[in-house]
């Protein structure tokens, strides 16, 4: 399928490697142009290059950690104008809820809530004035179904989702959708972090540990982050302007929902 927007320009935070890495690919497979960011320059330009190599697209990058006021100042500077943003954040540790202290939870809220409404706020203006405009937040299954180890990411992430579900509503008469991506457990390092706390905990090994996840998920397999990264740009397609605030699971059917 043409996703049609070739020649677009997109925003992909935190994409030197997993699900948001998935994202840029899908989108420079399309021929969308491409601002990458992510902390770590060397990973960064590294995926960066491969995807000139591969897809011939133009791609800036911005190594910078966005949850700060410069590194956010320095990627809107690069990223101005753009038509697509997908805003991506690693997720808070896992633990119990003795574990955090308000510190904790602003870290939290930083990097999983008021860094994604801030680039919102700064850019989606821009889509507006020009008619069209895509972002795609990549929350986490746990808005739909709150995962009791991950009470952090639980209380950001549910933060960012009621966010917007009033601000999708208010912006799509202009042309702009903004819709959320829920994944489950993809194989990436934040499933290996998971799985190496999970086996800790149960005295077990981490394959031991991959093997019983993956037989809860009826899918029977972790999901990929090329198949994630299809579903953001089909989000950010022309074909997707009446899918506008929803909330979309990718988690293998993890999740059991009748609504």
């Amino acid at each position: 399928m043409d996703l049609g927007i070739a020649g677009k320009r997109a925003l992909v935070c935190a994409s030197s490697k997993g699900l948001g890495l998935g994202c840029a690919t899908a989108l420079a497979e399309a021929g969308v142009d491409l601002v990458m960011n992510a902390r770590g320059a060397e990973a960064l330009e590294t995926a960066a290059e491969n995807l000139r190599a591969a897809y011939g697209v133009k791609i800036d990058t911005v190594a910078a950690d966005v949850t700060t006021e410069d590194g956010r100042g320095a990627l809107l500077e690069a990223a101005a104008g753009v038509d697509i943003l997908v805003t991506n954040a690693g997720g808070p540790p896992p633990g119990m809820w003795t574990d955090w202290d308000r510190e904790d939870f602003i870290k939290a809220l930083d990097a999983n809530m008021l860094t994604p409404i801030s680039l919102i706020k700064a850019l989606v203006p821009g889509m507006m004035e020009a008619g069209w405009g895509r972002v795609v937040n990549i929350t986490s299954q746990s808005v739909k179904a709150p995962i009791p180890v991950l009470g952090l990411s639980n209380a950001a992430r549910a933060g960012l989702t009621g966010y917007v579900a009033g601000t999708a509503r208010q912006v799509a008469s202009k042309g702009v959708t903004i819709n959320n991506l829920l994944p489950g457990i993809h194989a990436t390092d934040r499933a290996v972090a998971l799985d190496t706390g999970a086996a800790q905990q149960a005295g077990i090994s981490i394959e031991e540990q991959k093997k019983q996840r993956a037989a809860s998920i009826p899918a029977g397999r972790y999901g990929t982050a090329a198949e994630f990264g299809a579903a953001c740009a089909f989000l950010c397609s022309q074909h997707s302007g009446f899918i506008i605030g929803q909330n979309i699971l990718l988690d293998g059917g993890a999740t059991n929902l009748s609504m």
